[in-house]
């Protein structure tokens, strides 16, 4: 048997097939593409189910590939045993009509035997009981001996969907002889003995929706070979955690905490589930997940925050994961190339998730224990629903870890009671964002909208020629409206944009016979239906035929900062990565606001560049036009989809030239030059991974330039300098300050220390302890503690208190000789008592210490508490 190292294996097998005709595919995302019936890629031919459908062509029929894949369905197992893991490497060799089973049942046996050069009498198969095919081709052309060939029933050996592609499997299992399992222990069994090395599956049927199997006329092959458990057959290892590539995060765990695995169980639990989850999130980050709290973010942020709490169990109390992340990129970027150039996003992204639940952590910690010593002592062994959500909800804990440390205690948790608690938040958080205004959003207040159309011809009209279908007034149905009335008007056709998308609805002006109405706001019902909310300006309203028209330079300016948006999130992924997506916007007339995925704060210069690349876009004129068509075409169009659980089948694909496409059914510019100039006026993080920039187009760019000439002519007027001269007119002016400030802290440490001698006069003494305390108008807190210093060395053994009150601000000083300390008097715990006097609080060293006040008028009874402390 040859000796390969993991990704030397990697490398073996895919030119092996590549030598078969077969084209080598890099890994697919972990994230699956267009499949929302996948959280994560769990198997090697899952990102290709379409191609074994029909739905899609592949680019060969001939393919080889080594998938990256998770699976949490044992997440609880990781580490409790030594073979169980989340993350791991799925080879694969796939025909699509093309080769079948007398091509690769010989290449299989060929790789095994001939490149991996595993002894052919320790080779055994399955086959489905039905398959004479597959058996025949193993016995006949391979020559493997009857007795090693078992036939196994449908649920072992058999694979398929509800409908669609299905067909029987064989698989080839490795003997690794009678020292790990018993003479009458045979494949498939659950002993050690063997263990499956490969799977291949015949898709030689197509299953109907009653169940009837039809024969394909161009079968399948689909074979999967897990790289780490081929590792330990070749590398001679009892698991995979002894394998060359994962025993070296082991050691590099082992180098930070200085522990060593392998002598103590508890902790080897905690090695390995740090060894697995860190190679889970590395490529999960990778591939532009983030953490958060629902589907896939919420696997990695438990992978996360899981592994970080068994590092604490190794006696490492600082971030470290990051750490431990670059050793698996440097491993397997040499294959995964994304991994080498994410490598600072990843780290960082680990970094500060680990960094923000380490705060957390141990608060928690000691609440969960107080917990579970108060359910000792009343001999109860589930934790309630309400305390497992305020742990989720105060201090970060997922319930899942909640869940693991009770379990490791021998403890359980009241799950429905925490989703009750949940279901309650997110309850509250409903209601929280209920905007309504119009009293038109209720379930009941809908029903008043059934049975109606209308047409919106805003994309192409600014005006249209319409009818009034419905009048409503203070939720009812009227007939009429008079002067000052407030209304909601139901139009068969408009050019008025329903808010949607971020994007907020049109203002204007409806005219009818003898009538004029104005538009404030253009909402759309849950139905989809355009409504008006208006003000009668004049006249009756009826039930008319009327001419309705935007406010065509709102419009305008509201296109600007729509079509801005799809230039920003472009250039945010330029500048920032791949992993930035949009998490919300605002667009209105005067600004915009643009919300996206991202762990840190943005810096000047990415901001900067940000900016600079969206003015190159609206200068370099990009055309804009927008396409109708099917959800599946934007896809493969490239189109960017925000939100894809609310397009219909039929959307709208807005692109700027070759810069920018997706998916959007806002109002836009014909031209990026028409947004004229773009400004960001803000950046900041709105909530945990989000972060919030505030920009400007078109005439508010101007008017906040106009306005910016305004504010440097008054600073010029007060410097009484031109404007060409501010900037070396304020740094003069503040070094002449810096060096003023500093001759007056130099005048008040001399006026200070002329009283020395003065202060030393005031000596008391209290139970054998000498004290001086003196209060200082003016005076810094700096001068004071070298004025403090200087008294105690003069006097010898002494409490020295001094307060000052500088320009409203009270702040005191203890300085206590060496002799006393020795005595237990400590400055820190006196001024802290002292302070609380005045409303305030501090502390400090036991010789030294400092405090501030709150309260001026208690400066005298601060100062008196020390006699009462001695």
């Amino acid at each position: 048997m040859k000796f390969l190292g993991l990704h030397e294996i990697r490398s073996e097998y895919l030119k092996f097939f590549e030598s078969k005709g077969h084209l080598i595919l890099p890994s697919f995302s972990l994230v699956p593409k267009d499949d929302d019936s996948l959280l994560l890629i769990g198997a090697g031919m899952a990102p290709m189910k379409k191609y074994f459908t029909g739905e899609a062509t592949p680019p060969s029929k001939r393919v080889t590939t080594c998938q990256k894949c998770i699976r949490t369905g044992d997440i609880d197992n990781v580490g409790i045993t030594d073979r169980h893991a989340t993350f791991f490497e799925m080879l694969g060799n796939f025909s699509f009509g093309d080769y079948f089973k007398h091509e690769i049942i010989p290449w299989a046996w060929e790789f095994l035997t001939v490149n991996l050069e595993i002894p052919a009498e320790d080779l055994w198969v399955t086959v489905y009981y039905e398959d004479d095919e597959a058996y025949n081709i193993w016995k006949d052309v391979i020559g493997v001996p009857e007795e090693k060939i078992i036939r196994l029933g449908k649920e072992d050996n058999f694979w398929e969907l509800e409908v669609g592609p299905s067909g029987p499997c064989s698989e080839i299992y490795v003997d690794r002889g009678l020292e790990h399992g018993s003479e009458d222990e045979r494949p498939g069994g659950e002993g050690d003995r063997f263990i499956e090395v490969w799977n291949l599956v015949f898709t030689q049927f197509d299953k109907d929706k009653e169940g009837t199997y039809h024969p394909l006329s161009h079968p399948n092959i689909d074979t999967g070979m897990g790289l780490e458990r081929i590792a330990t057959v070749l590398q001679e290892t009892d698991n995979i955690f002894e394998i060359d590539a994962i025993k070296d995060i082991i050691k590099k765990i082992s180098d930070i905490c200085g522990i060593e695995y392998g002598k103590n169980e508890d902790f080897d639990v905690s090695f390995r589930v740090i060894t697995d989850h860190i190679r889970s999130m590395t490529f999960m980050i990778s591939d532009s997940i983030v953490p958060s709290n629902e589907g896939r973010g919420y696997v990695l942020r438990r992978f996360i925050r899981r592994a970080a709490r068994h590092g604490r169990k190794l006696g490492i109390k600082r971030a470290f994961l990051s750490e431990v992340a670059d050793l698996v990129i440097d491993s397997w970027g040499s294959e995964y190339t994304e991994l080498i150039e994410n490598r600072e996003f990843i780290k960082d992204t680990i970094r500060r998730e680990e960094e923000k639940f380490l705060e957390t952590i141990e608060q928690g910690l000691v609440r969960l224990n107080e917990k579970i010593e108060e359910l000792r002592n009343k001999k109860a062994k589930i934790l309630s629903g309400e305390e497992a959500f305020k742990l989720y909800d105060t201090f970060g804990f997922p319930i899942d870890l909640t869940q693991e440390i009770l379990h490791e205690k021998e403890f359980k948790v009241d799950i429905d009671g925490f989703n009750h608690e949940m279901n309650l938040q997110k309850e509250r958080a409903r209601n929280a964002r209920d905007d309504s205004n119009v009293g038109w959003s209720s379930q009941k207040d809908e029903s008043i909208f059934e049975g109606l159309e209308s047409e919106f011809v805003g994309y192409e009209e600014n005006e249209a020629s319409a009818k009034i279908i419905k009048i409503i007034k203070d939720g009812e149905e009227v007939e009429s409206a008079g002067k000052g009335e407030k209304i909601i008007l139901v139009l068969d056709k408009t050019s008025f944009y329903a808010e949607s998308g971020g994007q907020i609805g049109d203002t204007g002006i409806i005219t009818g016979p003898g009538f004029e109405i104005r538009v404030v706001d253009t909402q759309k019902t849950k139905s989809g239906l355009h409504i008006h909310i208006c003000e009668v300006v004049d006249g009756d309203v009826k039930k008319e035929e009327v001419d309705a028209k935007i406010d065509v330079k709102r419009r305008n300016n509201i296109r600007r900062n729509h079509s801005v948006t799809h230039l920003l999130h472009k250039s945010l992924k330029e500048v920032l990565g791949s992993h930035v997506n949009q998490a919300g916007s605002l667009v209105m007339d005067k600004r915009m606001r643009f919300d996206f995925t991202h762990f840190k704060q943005v810096s000047p210069e990415e901001l900067k560049e940000v900016e600079k690349i969206v003015n190159e876009k609206i200068f370099e004129a990009l055309p804009v036009n927008t396409t109708i068509t099917s959800l599946d075409k934007a896809k493969e169009m490239g189109a960017i989809g925000l939100f894809e659980s609310k397009y219909s089948d039929e959307v709208r694909v807005v692109t700027m030239g070759d810069f920018s496409s997706e998916l959007c059914g806002g109002t836009h510019v014909s031209n990026t030059s028409e947004i004229s100039m773009f400004k960001i006026l803000s950046e900041g993080g709105i909530s945990s991974g989000i972060r919030r920039i505030e920009a400007i187009t078109g005439p508010e760019v101007y008017n906040y330039l106009n306005n910016l000439d305004k504010v440097q002519d008054n600073i010029a007027d007060n410097l009484k300098a031109n404007r060409e001269d501010i900037l070396a007119k304020v740094k003069n002016t503040i070094k002449e300050l810096k060096e003023a400030n500093k001759e007056i802290t130099r005048l008040e440490h001399s006026m200070a220390k002329d009283q020395v001698s003065e202060i030393m006069e005031d000596v008391k003494e209290k139970n054998g302890v000498k004290y001086i305390v003196k209060k200082f108008e003016g005076v810094d807190v700096n001068t004071l503690r070298d004025l403090a210093d200087e008294v105690r060395d003069k006097v010898g053994s002494v409490v020295v208190l001094f307060a000052t009150v500088n320009e409203d601000k009270l702040n005191f000083v203890c300085a206590v000789s060496k002799d006393l300390v020795e005595k237990n008097i400590f400055a820190g715990k006196l001024i802290k008592e002292i302070a609380k006097v005045a409303g305030g609080g501090g502390g400090g060293r036991n010789d030294m210490a400092t405090a501030g006040g709150k309260d001026l008028s208690k400066v005298n009874d601060a100062l008196n508490k020390l006699e009462e402390l001695l």
